[in-house]
């Protein structure tokens, strides 16, 4: 039993329960996009005054060396670094050992047995010369002291000794070669091209690069940098209010940031109570002004899906640019958000999603109350400027006034905190340039929108409701009398939208497509016979009201093969409502009273109106249609037909799902009276000519 009704409370409360789990779901994720460590309270700047109270350190805690520092020492120590070389002492004896025997093997091969002198004589010189290079030390020099001055300084460790030398000292493959040459030059009797090949051939390096050592010891001394260059001390005093934050106390307050956000861990839980509370106020807020101002927003869900993934989406990006360089925070197009949320709905709507996402932002940017300030009256002033979105060219007009604004605050606050115009950065004003063109996107994310959630803004309204339109024009071809007919109710229905406030672009463009059923058989409708034939005269009253009533399911059906959104195919559904084929109704009535009249033969089958907008085409449809009928049409006979065909669809329930009251009933109907009026105005008679 208790299950039961568990799941008859979630069947009965459905659509409450599933936004209240949208908005958890929302809470949860932009509580995971937070960050992580808590927030320093105070904001400053270097060379701008402290704006609070007197700051004293609150706890004891390290001065931090900047990261341009750190790189200075880094880069120091690496241009300063010891390079270690080992001269390999047994390799050298091995060396001298083996030449005499290579010099005899190569000296047979090219002379043979011959002169017994100049064979000793060339060995000698040859073994001296060889001696006193690899004695000295013949060196292999890495790819990264090949750019180095011969007076740089290394170290050879021979006999595990490490002794301070000069690169120069040593001979390498070039200078051993020269050496070698100037030698042979200086000698008599030698085989000096046979000397210089054989020894640049055999001598090999041993003095070699110990890349192992070098590498340790800098390491050594690159841990030996201290990220710290101080320690301030619980209650020292740091800055008084008022006092300029200079090069030494920004890095001071710098510091005690760090530390304050690296404690983090100590105050897990109750960081993540905050931000619970801090995302869920706004929202909690957000949705109130919804229930209370606006609910027709939270009757659909799709409409809390779309706010909502603007709101987190605007999170994510900017939760990202800041992780990554937080002083690409003003390239963001955060006015995309509030340009969407006006097409679709309104500019209050549109306000209050801006201003509860800047809210939640402020606590990701770093420089919040600049941040919100900017945002804030940049989003007025666009809000403004897309009061009446009907084209999609003011796009690029928004685009230059988001620039504009946010170009103007930024040199009004930098010359309150700066005073000079020379200490501006300009690159700022680029930032500013990518955000307002990267606003021009909501032109395509809109197109998006409205292909995911089935919904239409104004430009798309302004397109559909456009005589010009494919299916339009193929009703003026099919049943042009049908295509007049709602070209006079467009007109009639707008100007009552515009009389109570409804939305005229959304009924104008529904009363355009509201009998496109019609082209299926147009000859059955009055507005389309001529010469006083009509194709009902061969058919039954029963059959004539069904092929009247199946201009709606016609309607609906052509609609979607062509597209056309919901918004717009609800006007043809419910155009009729539940009301009866009068006509057929009562001459069935008339000529067949004694057959019992089967009432669902001739009634249309709804639903009825569930909108001002529906409700207004339905009023606009019946009495332009009914109209055409009067044969002397004045103010009273107009007055007369507007008002007994209104009463007689409020007789009938027609308007009973609506929020439409009496008062905007009785103005649509003075509206239409003016209009028709104007239609059916009595023209001048003309005296005859004599």
């Amino acid at each position: 039993m208790v299950m039961k009704k568990i799941l008859a409370i979630i069947r009965n409360n459905y659509s409450e329960i599933y936004k209240g789990l949208l908005f958890l779901m929302t809470v949860i994720i932009l509580v995971s996009i937070f960050p992580s460590s808590k927030q320093f309270r105070f904001e400053f700047y270097e060379g701008r005054p402290w704006l609070y109270e007197e700051l004293e350190a609150p706890s004891d805690f390290s001065i931090k060396k900047s990261s341009e520092e750190i790189d200075f020492e880094i880069a120091k120590i690496n241009n300063s670094s010891k390079y270690y070389f080992s001269y390999d002492e047994e390799f050298t004896q091995l060396e001298l050992s083996d030449l005499s025997s290579r010099f005899d093997t190569v000296w047979l091969h090219y002379f043979g047995f011959g002169d017994r002198s100049s064979y000793s004589h060339n060995k000698e010189i040859c073994l001296n010369l060889g001696s006193e290079i690899l004695e000295t030390g013949f060196i292999d020099i890495p790819n990264e002291l090949e750019s180095q001055k011969e007076d740089k300084l290394i170290y050879v460790v021979k006999n595990k000794i490490a002794k301070e030398a000069f690169l120069n000292f040593f001979y390498t493959s070039k200078t051993a070669s020269l050496f070698i040459k100037e030698e042979l030059q200086k000698a008599e009797k030698v085989e000096s091209d046979f000397i210089s090949s054989f020894l640049n051939d055999v001598l090999k390096p041993n003095v070699i690069y110990d890349s192992g050592k070098t590498e340790a010891e800098k390491n050594i001394s690159l841990e030996q940098i201290s990220p710290n260059r101080g320690i301030i001390l619980k209650g020292q005093h740091i800055i008084s209010k008022g006092e300029i934050v200079d090069s030494k106390t920004f890095k001071i307050l710098e510091s005690l940031r760090i530390d304050f956000e690296s404690q983090t861990r100590k105050t897990s839980f109750g960081l993540y109570i905050g931000k619970i509370i801090l995302v869920s106020i706004p929202l909690f807020s957000f949705g109130l002004f919804l229930l209370f101002f606006m609910g027709e927003i939270l009757e659909d869900t799709k409409n809390l899906i779309m706010i909502f993934l603007l709101i987190i989406s605007m999170m994510v990006f900017t939760r990202l640019i800041v992780v990554y360089d937080s002083n690409l925070v003003m390239v963001l197009p955060l006015m995309i958000s509030p340009i969407i949320i006006r097409a679709f709905f309104d500019a209050r709507l549109a306000l209050i999603v801006h201003l509860t996402t800047v809210i939640l932002l402020s606590f990701v940017v770093p420089d919040s109350s600049r941040f919100v300030f900017l945002q804030l009256m940049t989003g007025l002033i666009t809000i403004t400027s897309i009061v009446k979105l009907q084209k999609r060219s003011q796009f690029f007009f928004t685009a230059l006034y988001i620039f504009a604004s946010y170009s103007l605050m930024y040199i009004g606050i930098e010359l309150i905190t700066e005073s000079n115009v020379n200490l501006i950065d300009w690159n700022t004003f680029l930032y500013f340039g990518i955000s307002a063109s990267l606003t021009l996107l909501a032109s395509p994310i809109i197109y998006l929108f409205e292909r995911i959630f089935g919904k239409v803004t104004d430009v798309s309204l302004l397109e559909y409701a456009d005589t010009n339109n494919s299916l339009i024009r193929q009703l003026s071809t099919q049943a042009p009398g049908t295509f007049n007919h709602c070209i006079q109710v467009s007109n009639l229905a707008e100007a009552a939208a515009v009389e109570i406030g409804a939305n005229e672009l959304l009924v104008r463009a529904g009363a355009m497509y509201h009998d496109i059923g019609k082209m299926e058989n147009p000859m059955y409708f009055t507005e389309n016979q001529s010469g006083g034939y009509s194709p009902h005269e061969e058919l039954s009253y029963e059959e004539s009201a069904n092929i009247i009533i199946g201009h709606i399911l016609a309607g609906v059906k052509k609609a979607r093969e062509h597209n056309l959104p919901s918004q717009i195919i609800d006007f043809i559904r419910t155009h009729h409502g539940t009301k009866r084929v009068e006509y057929f109704y009562r001459m069935h009535k008339i000529d067949l009273p004694d057959e019992e009249v089967k009432l669902n033969k001739f009634t249309y089958h709804g639903p009825i109106p569930y909108s001002k907008e529906t409700c207004i085409l339905m009023m606009a449809d019946a009495v332009e249609a009914a109209s055409r009928s009067i044969k002397k049409p004045d103010a009273k006979s107009i007055s007369e037909l507007v008002d007994s065909i209104i009463k007689s669809q409020l007789d009938q329930g027609q308007f009973n799902n609506a929020n439409i009251s009496m008062r905007e009933i009785n103005s649509v109907k003075k509206t239409f009276k003016k209009k028709l009026l104007h239609i059916y105005h009595l023209r001048i008679e003309y005296p005859d000519e004599k």
